[in-house]
């Protein structure tokens, strides 16, 4: 597997950064799985003056952004001509005050990545979450350095889909019914939340307790409301599946749920494909007989 790899300037500027803590955590994964890492010319740099991945000819350096990097990074998620151009996904560790994380580049990245199905990791958290999750699928004993990811019990999910996303929100919850049950709480925006809610009714869950706590619609500010829980430190993890084919006009909204959940970069995991989250749920299964 080859993931495309960036970290803005905040993450990777002195020895305890976003990027090094990634490193520290799942550098044995790394190496286990011989994830293929292709890395913008900063973010690269920084990894060789670290010494860290030393002598890991897996890892690939990419021009600097401000030349291209991380829109050569874009091509390679939609797909090139040969196997070595073509990304399984991204890893984008994103300062929300850094204004390079507004560039078309960077949000094309995570917009290619939502479309074709593939990870985007954007917190430090979704970066170690996925390589355990790789490795379980790969066969690997778990890490018990990653349990606190599997701890469901004392977890908030949120669980949000745009209106074309909702049927497939829908059939991901009927078929993951009882693993998303584990969760502590459940939390979802109006609608979606209403019809999880009704789904779980049907599937026996009391008819006088919600099975998802439910905010206001996303237009109405319930991202927002999310947002502030992600901040707090009371949702652990979201579930957002995106439909990036439709103009947002709550598009503010929807960003400030995403700075949220990278403001706090090593607590929350965020999915944005239906498939990534079907694979970890195989994962938590997976993992769960190997303990």
């Amino acid at each position: 597997m080859r993931l495309g790899l960036a970290a803005n300037r905040l993450h990777h500027h002195n020895e305890d950064a976003a990027l090094f803590r990634w490193l520290r955590a799942s550098e044995s994964g790394i190496r286990e799985l011989k994830l293929g890492l292709h890395a913008v010319g900063r973010t690269y740099d920084a990894i060789a003056a670290a010494g860290m991945l030393a002598n890991y000819p897996q890892l690939r350096r990419y021009p600097y952004g401000r030349e291209g990097g991380l829109m050569k990074l874009v091509a390679e998620v939609v797909g090139l001509e040969g196997a070595e151009r073509n990304l399984d996904g991204a890893i984008y560790l994103i300062d929300p005050v850094d204004p390079s994380s507004i560039f078309p580049e960077a949000i094309a990245l995570k917009r290619q990545c939502v479309i074709h199905g593939k990870p985007f990791l954007s917190t430090v958290a979704s970066a170690r979450d996925w390589v355990e999750m790789e490795r379980i699928h790969a066969g690997f004993a778990p890490d018990a350095g990653a349990d606190r990811f599997h701890a469901l019990e004392d977890q908030t999910l949120a669980l949000i889909a745009h209106d074309a996303m909702k049927p497939q929100m829908l059939a991901f919850a009927a078929e993951h019914f009882d693993q998303l049950s584990r969760f502590a709480h459940r939390v979802a925006t109006g609608t979606t939340g209403q019809r999880l809610n009704e789904l779980a009714w049907s599937r026996g869950w009391p008819q006088d307790k919600p099975w998802a706590e439910r905010y206001q619609s996303g237009p109405m500010g319930g991202d927002a409301q999310i947002a502030d829980r992600v901040l707090e430190h009371r949702c652990q993890r979201v579930i957002f599946f995106e439909d990036p084919h439709v103009a947002r006009q709550h598009e503010a909204d929807i960003q400030l749920l995403e700075r949220a959940v990278t403001t706090v970069t090593d607590e929350a995991v965020c999915m944005t494909s239906p498939v990534v989250a079907r694979r970890w749920l195989a994962a938590v299964g997976l993992r769960a007989t190997k303990r």
